[in-house]
């Protein structure tokens, strides 16, 4: 899923190309797409575009009388900028958006079709959207620590809740707690003054890098590679892979369809946490600690 880097990245790129310009129409070739019916979708055709916003993970595209289409890529979904229109047909191809120079296009990848498009009437309207965790890149030390110690949850549940945080999720949560060197399974209301404000210097860090970075690769171009698994990361996408910075494996825990990524001597002190899958499968043989795990390996 586009988390706070990739949005930020697609909202640079949109503002660009799309500000003071006027949308013509639009075209849904999922009518599962568009989750509201008032206002109609009709009513955004021919206004001019005048201002674009990241929301969460959503891109809210400001129009002329106050209304605001929002876009949410979910999983899958990803933009593509062309001047002519997208090939018809493509089964990947949820809706297209034609401007007065050019298409604006959202394709989603697989079956299941999560993506979603609203428009809405004003700022109401798109802060009914906004799930309202604090922006990790304005919110200040007390502010952030407060916000994660609302409730008692591990550490990487309290940094992917866009009720708690905004725009963060299963790959940047990973790289975050990797250089803040914290367990993702820690509990927020038991961390210590010191950690907390590690993980808000690492969050702050990573976004800030992460930021740059794509931006770095997209230059003038429309981003194109939006992806969260990437080969610079430390730890995210990278399990068996060598921890960047101590040089043992990277470990994972799988629940569901989500994976964390850590390394164990960095974050754990060298404790395996257990993979719900696997480790009620082996009860009691499974490994506390990486030799523990090389010598079941050697088996």
């Amino acid at each position: 899923m586009p988390e706070l880097p990739d949005v930020t990245i697609y909202r640079e790129a949109l503002e660009k190309r799309l500000v003071g310009h006027r949308l013509l129409r639009v075209q849904l070739m999922s009518p599962f797409l568009l989750r509201t019916a008032e206002p109609p979708l009709s009513a955004a055709t021919g206004l001019a575009i005048s201002e674009i916003r990241r929301v969460g993970k959503q891109l809210a595209i400001g129009l002329t009388r106050d209304l605001w289409l929002v876009l949410h890529l979910k999983i899958a979904g990803r933009l593509h900028w062309g001047t002519t229109a997208p090939k018809a047909g493509g089964r990947n191809l949820l809706a297209a958006f034609q401007f007065d120079h050019g298409w604006l296009w959202l394709t989603e990848a697989g079956t299941q079709h999560r993506a979603a498009l609203y428009l809405v009437q004003g700022e109401g309207g798109v802060g009914r959207l906004d799930p309202g965790g604090i922006e990790p890149l304005e919110a200040g030390l007390t502010a952030f620590a407060d916000a994660l110690r609302t409730a008692n949850h591990t550490l990487k549940r309290a940094l992917t809740d866009p009720h708690i945080v905004s725009g963060i999720g299963n790959a940047y949560s990973d790289e975050i707690l990797h250089r803040a060197q914290l367990s993702p399974l820690a509990l927020t209301q038991k961390l210590r003054g010191d950690e907390m404000e590690r993980l808000y210097q690492a969050t702050r860090a990573t976004l800030a890098e992460w930021i740059e970075r794509l931006r770095g690769d997209a230059g003038d171009n429309f981003p194109e590679k939006v992806t969260a698994f990437r080969p610079e990361m430390a730890v995210h996408g990278r399990y068996g892979q060598p921890c960047p910075r101590c040089g043992a494996r990277i470990q994972r825990i799988r629940y569901a369809s989500n994976e964390t990524n850590y390394c164990a001597p960095c974050q754990t002190g060298g404790r395996l946490l257990a993979d719900r899958a696997f480790s009620r499968l082996m009860h009691d043989d499974w490994p506390r600690t990486l030799d523990e795990l090389e010598a079941l390996r050697r088996r």
